[in-house]
């Protein structure tokens, strides 16, 4: 592999001063330090490296992926003494670094993600509303890890194809608003936990007014009841094992029927079937959109294929930001999921900059 560059070709540049700028304006010093506060980890005396820069650490890793995390730090501090002229620095070593981010932990930017991750798209956006609802989409993405036994340990391993060794993968799940790709929730874990696990811990980030589009690996009848209780509107592809019956066939083709769990309540849906790009056969597609004349069947059936928007979405975290073929930088878990709370962070602000840009 490659050595990690030591420095930015041609040393710092305005576009790498506007990449700490873009982090700055998505997330305010005052929300940095309260995130800290709230969490109880802000830096007691002023350290070398304080935990509100390295807040902004952690995110502009994502952004500067192609240098070594000693380089970062430096970026980082000429960027932020350009947007924060009183910010006072020195560059540290990758220990002092790694010291410092353990320290930080991962809470500080769940809070931070609370209090400035919001809906971008305006009544003006344009893909990013089914009549008067948002679009939004569930989807996920794997990301490579540092072969670390600690690593392989905690998120589990890829099964080894071709004769290339197995290596530690983080499995995410994203919540993305559709129209402006931006990510408006996530969650990172272990391989062994499930899409559908992880999804229902978006479910919180879910409201009403929202249209929610998922594949067939999210279409369990408890996570469908959750979303539903959230007060978003659903349109989910049904696995090829589940069947709904028809109860009222409707002029559209679609029809009536409902989505039963095991020893759970039934929930009245609307089904249809639909043709998806690449499939030689018909998919079931189910909706709480019960009204056919409201939302016909062949307009849910093409605002379907919206979700391939989510792919995009995700292949912009891993392989345009993240690199083809590269892995996060963290060796231990609990560093893992605080980058991957950074890349994400980064990838919104990146995308708030474009929505505006547009």
């Amino acid at each position: 592999m490659a050595r990690t560059a030591a420095g930015l070709p041609g040393g710092l540049r305005l576009s790498d001063y506007l990449g700490i700028g873009v982090i700055a304006r998505a997330y305010p010093h005052e929300a940095v330090l309260d995130a800290l506060r709230r969490t109880g980890r802000g830096s007691v005396r002023r350290r070398a490296l304080p935990a509100d820069v390295m807040m902004y650490y952690v995110i502009a890793m994502a952004l500067f992926r192609r240098v070594s995390t000693r380089e970062v730090l430096r970026c980082l501090m000429e960027g932020l003494s350009w947007v924060m002229p009183r910010v006072t620095l020195r560059v540290s070593g990758r220990s002092s670094i790694s010291r410092a981010r353990s320290r930080l932990g991962s809470e500080p930017f769940s809070v931070l993600r609370e209090a400035r991750v919001r809906p971008l798209a305006t009544p003006s956006t344009t893909g990013a509303w089914y009549r008067t609802r948002r679009l939004t989409a569930i989807d996920g993405l794997m990301l490579a890890l540092p072969d670390e036994a600690g690593n392989r340990e905690f998120f589990g391993v890829s099964g080894a194809s071709n004769g290339s060794p197995s290596r530690p993968l983080v499995r995410v799940t994203v919540l993305v608003e559709l129209g402006t790709r931006a990510p408006l929730a996530w969650c990172g874990g272990p391989v062994s936990v499930s899409r559908t696990e992880q999804a229902e811990r978006l479910v919180p980030h879910l409201e009403a007014g929202m249209l929610v589009l998922a594949d067939h690996s999210c279409c369990g009848h408890a996570l469908w009841s959750m979303a539903q209780e959230r007060g978003a509107d659903l349109l989910w592809r049904a696995g090829p094992t589940t069947t709904f019956p028809v109860y009222r066939r409707f002029p559209d083709g679609s029809w009536e029927s409902v989505f039963a769990g095991s020893g759970q309540d039934a929930r009245t849906v609307r089904a249809l079937t639909c043709t998806l790009a690449g499939s030689e056969h018909h998919d079931t597609l189910v909706t709480t959109l019960l009204d056919h004349e409201e939302a016909p069947a062949a307009e849910l059936s093409t605002l379907y294929h919206r979700r391939r928007e989510t792919g995009a979405a995700c292949d912009e975290v891993g392989t345009h930001m993240f690199g083809p073929g590269a892995m996060l930088r963290s060796k231990t878990p609990e560093l893992v999921l605080q980058e991957l709370e950074g890349l994400m962070l980064a990838h919104y602000a990146v995308r708030s900059l474009i929505h505006e840009a547009a």
